[in-house]
């Protein structure tokens, strides 16, 4: 019994020092710049800057059917499955287009500009200029699904019919957590609007 007290202690040492590393470790991750313009009970309007993205368009639709392998695709190429063999490094969030088909991107560190990026060595892998854009965002915690992500969609739907502003049908989620980080996890639906 002893023994596998000391096993069960190590193994949760061992976990909460990786989610500590996990926690702080974000603090030091470059995030897509934005300012908040208003604030509301349930939601923001923030303006994006104009910001180059690595994206893969997937032919599934849905957050379950598409993230795994979109990020398995991008996470590749910026740990250097690419024509150099180049590290870049990660950064945050990880974004989704929702529709009828999903791009996922990851934002491109600004000190790198496109033509400084190393070709890709899988197809289907573009850098996309995305303008400067007005978002309106709601967050949520926890591990994202299909049925969080639509619950807070409609949410945002509604919080925005109710102030009388108006949004496009381009809706986004990010995830800003690693798929193994447990505590403290971040996630936002977001709309364009007009």
């Amino acid at each position: 019994m002893k023994i596998v007290m000391i096993i069960l202690s190590v193994i949760l040492t061992a976990f909460a020092l990786v989610q500590l590393y996990l926690l702080f470790g974000q603090r030091n991750i470059e995030k897509y710049p934005y300012a908040v313009k208003k604030k509301y009970d349930q939601f923001e309007i923030r303006t994006y800057e104009a910001t180059l993205f690595t994206s893969v368009k997937l032919n599934t639709k849905g957050y379950e059917n598409s993230s795994r392998r979109g990020f398995s695709i991008l996470a590749g190429y910026i740990f250097g499955n690419n024509e150099r063999n180049e590290k870049i490094a990660m950064t945050s969030p990880v974004t989704m287009s929702l529709g009828d088909s999903v791009t996922m991107m990851f934002m491109v560190p600004k000190k790198l500009k496109k033509d400084m990026l190393p070709k890709p060595n899988q197809s289907g892998i573009e850098f996309k200029e995305e303008p400067a854009k007005q978002l309106a965002a709601i967050r949520f915690s926890a591990w994202a699904n299909d049925t969080k992500i639509e619950k807070y969609k409609q949410k945002l739907i509604a919080a925005l019919d109710a102030e009388g502003i108006k949004y496009s049908n381009q809706f986004y989620f990010f995830g800003y957590n690693a798929p193994f980080e447990v505590f403290n996890r971040k996630n936002e639906v977001l709309v364009e609007l007009q």
